[in-house]
């Protein structure tokens, strides 16, 4: 076999491979003898068929098959032959392919670069400290507090940030429709939760009092027969309610599962749930900086086929996020391809920083990290059982354990400055609450077992 290889700008690469045409007669021999020990051809018994009879039924076919797999072959071999390292799947274009010729063939590839990353020793990163104070300790009670309300009827004109309970009847062009009413349905003034126009046909109503409103319906509404269009609601108001903020006594502790119903302890677990953010946190913003510092210290020649395909990859991502699973309504691509371009070259540097550094899956780190993951469930056992029962979910937690890694072998060796911030600053708690009320109401009642 014979390869010549030459460049097509790059990091393309042209493999012309020549095939003698002995090795492809001799394989279409072999198997056209294979086929005529069972071939069952019209006139003979199976497998007698003289062999001139099945080369002349089955010839075409069978030399078609040859071709096809010692291309295959033949280009795994010229890969080793020439020393090439491809970055994805070939395009092939045929060259000679007539019957007693050699076969000869153009393979259309591009080849992983050459990657060589600088000393860390010149990088500078920032490392957040902080610690969880009394003070914040306070506050995110407080904030638990307001994720609990307490919701009293009152008898008086509804106002913001109660909570009023309505019956509706939806029309459309005056007539009913397939679930066109609805009971009891909660709205929170203020909250933003429900269709701009029922709160604001809400405000001031009081228990008993009957209203009309107009309202349009989103595209994405799960009633089809409401989604994208204008409807008339008309509204039965039962009660009007009070929000206020519940005492934080035995009743309130136990809520966020705190079994005996003691402050002191649950305080313990709020601030331990706390400081595990905190330190998740200071460790992700440390990794981002790293891998920001890695990537622009270490520029690279990047495969195009490579980026295409975290390409895609990203659009595919973000189409699920948005609901939509059809190719054709996929994202535009321009706004994914710095992200994509980012990726590849952080897997190839880090990639030769394991190679080079001989860093090793930690089964230790793969066990903490799984641990990590399953915490966050609300029953991580069954959780652990189904990620360790797949092969792919357990190998992504290895290739992030062994990412960890490579940011610590970078972090020992750059340069490192403290920065001293505080709980808020570095999980953004304050800023704005209501961002992260769900979050670190989950947070906390898995740090209590619930």
């Amino acid at each position: 076999m014979q390869v010549a290889v030459s460049e097509t700008g790059g990091l393309g690469r042209r493999l012309e491979v020549t095939v003698p045409a002995t090795e492809v007669s001799e394989e279409v021999k072999q198997r056209l003898g294979r086929l005529s020990r069972t071939a069952r051809l019209k006139g003979f018994r199976p497998g007698k068929a003289p062999f001139a009879v099945v080369a002349k039924q089955f010839g075409e076919q069978v030399r078609a098959e040859v071709l096809s797999d010692l291309m295959r072959s033949s280009y795994t071999q010229a890969l080793t032959q020439v020393n090439l390292k491809p970055a994805g799947g070939p395009r092939i274009e045929p060259l000679s392919m007539q019957s007693g010729a050699d076969l000869r063939y153009a393979a259309l590839i591009e080849v992983l670069p050459e990657v060589k990353v600088n000393s860390p020793d010149g990088l500078r990163v920032e490392r957040p400290t902080a610690t969880v104070t009394e003070a914040d300790l306070d506050a995110m009670i407080e904030n638990m507090r307001r994720q609990r309300p307490v919701f009293t009827t009152v008898e008086r004109a509804a106002g913001d940030s109660d909570r009023v309970i309505v019956d509706y009847q939806a029309r459309i062009g005056g007539k009913a429709f397939e679930g066109s009413d609805a009971a009891d349905i909660s709205v929170i003034l203020g909250s933003r939760q429900a269709m701009p126009e029922l709160e604001e046909g809400l405000k001031g109503a009081t228990a008993g009092e009957q209203r009309t409103i107009n309202a349009a319906f989103p595209a994405t509404h799960p009633n089809k027969t409401l989604a994208g269009k204008s409807a008339e609601l008309l509204l039965s108001i039962k009660r009007v309610e009070e929000q206020s903020l519940p005492p934080v006594d035995e009743e309130f502790c136990r809520a966020y599962g705190v079994e005996d119903g003691s402050l002191a302890q649950m305080r313990v677990e709020v601030r331990k749930s706390m400081e595990r953010e905190l330190d998740e946190l200071v460790r992700g913003r440390l990794r981002a900086q790293v891998l920001d510092a890695l990537y622009k210290a270490n520029p690279l020649e990047l495969p195009r086929s490579m980026v295409d395909e975290e390409t895609q990859q990203l659009q595919v991502q973000a189409a699920r996020r948005m609901g939509v699973r059809e190719a054709s309504q996929l994202p535009p691509r321009e706004p994914f391809e710095e992200a994509a371009r980012r990726r590849v070259a952080l897997g190839l540097l880090m990639g030769q920083i394991v190679q080079a550094s001989g860093l090793k899956s930690d089964p230790a780190r793969v066990a903490t990290r799984l641990d990590e993951l399953v915490a966050s469930y609300p029953n991580p056992e069954e959780a652990r059982r189904a990620y360790e029962q797949s092969p792919d979910a357990m190998r992504q937690i290895e290739s992030a354990a062994l990412e960890d890694q490579v940011v610590e072998w970078v972090v020992e060796r750059a340069h490192i400055t403290e920065r001293p911030m505080s709980f808020s600053e570095v999980t953004g708690f304050g800023r704005d609450a209501h961002e992260h009320e769900h979050t670190h109401e989950h947070e906390h009642e898995q740090a209590s077992g619930t």
